[in-house]
C-alpha cells in the first residue's frame, strides 16, 4: 500500500526504526532522498540524531532543505522527530548553521546539574487537546536522548512540556506541522499510536491543519 508517506533520509538518523514503526501501524512509509519525493509526499517525517551542524549539511548536500521548507508551507502534514524537531527551528547553540527556519525560536543546551544528555523515560505534559495525541493520557512516559533543546518563539506552539531541571517543550504543534523531541518509535503502544495518529489523521484530512481541539 503507498501510502504517500516519506521519511527523508540524509545518511543518518534512526531511518529504520521509523520504518518498522509505520509498517507496525499499517502504513508503511518510503525511505527517500529524492527532492523530488519529498515535494509530491502527501505527508513527511523528518527523523534524527546527532548534531544539527552536520544534518543541515547533510540535507544541504542532498538539496533536501527548500523542499522540505516548501512541503511545510504547503501545508502537508509534516513530523519532525527528536533532532528533528530542533531542526524546525531558526537556530541551534549547538551549532552556528542555520536550521531549517520552518516556525521561529532556537535549540538550547541543557543547563543543570543533572546528567546530560537526558537519556531515559520521561513524562510529556500536554498543554491543550491535539489530534497527534487522541488516545495518548496526559504525562505517559516516551523515550528521550538529547543534550538540547527546542524554545520556540511562540509559547501558543507548544503542544507538551516535560521537565529535565528544566522545563522544555518536548512536543509541538503549528498547523500540519507537528514536532517531538522524544522518539516515538522508541517508546512502546503510546508512541506507535502517535504515529497512527499522525498517519490516520493525514489520510483522513488531507491538507487541513491538524489544529488544536
Amino acid at each position: 500500500m503507498d501510502t504517500g508517506i516519506v521519511i527523508v533520509d540524509y545518511g543518518a538518523g534512526n531511518l529504520r526504526s521509523v520504518a518498522k514503526a509505520l509498517e507496525k501501524v499499517g502504513f508503511p512509509g518510503k525511505v527517500t532522498d529524492s527532492p523530488k519525493e519529498v515535494l509530491q509526499a502527501k505527508g513527511v517525517i523528518l527523523p534524527g540524531v546527532g548534531s544539527s551542524g552536520a544534518a543541515m549539511a547533510a540535507l544541504e548536500a542532498r538539496e533536501l532543505v527548500e523542499p522540505q521548507k516548501e512541503t511545510a508551507r504547503k501545508g502537508a502534514p509534516f513530523f519532525g522527530v527528536c533532532l528533528g524537531l530542533q531542526l524546525l527551528l531558526e537556530t541551534s547553540e549547538e551549532d552556528p548553521r542555520p536550521c531549517l527556519g520552518v516556525t521561529p525560536g532556537r535549540v538550547r543546551r541543557f543547563v543543570t546539574d543533572l546528567k546530560v544528555p537526558h537519556m531515559g523515560w520521561n513524562q510529556v505534559f500536554f498543554t491543550g487537546e491535539h489530534p497527534l495525541f487522541t488516545g495518548v493520557p496526559d504525562g505517559s512516559y516516551f523515550y528521550f536522548v538529547h543534550s538540547y533543546y527546542a524554545e520556540p518563539q511562540d509559547p501558543s506552539v507548544v503542544l507538551g512540556q516535560t521537565d529535565y531541571g528544566v522545563t522544555f517543550c518536548s512536543s509541538l504543534a503549528t498547523g500540519n506541522l507537528v514536532a517531538t523531541q522524544f522518539h516515538p518509535e522508541k517508546s512502546g503502544p503510546v508512541g506507535l499510536r502517535l504515529y497512527e495518529n499522525f498517519v490516520r489523521l493525514m489520510m483522513l484530512e488531507g491538507a487541513k491543519p491538524l489544529s488544536r481541539h
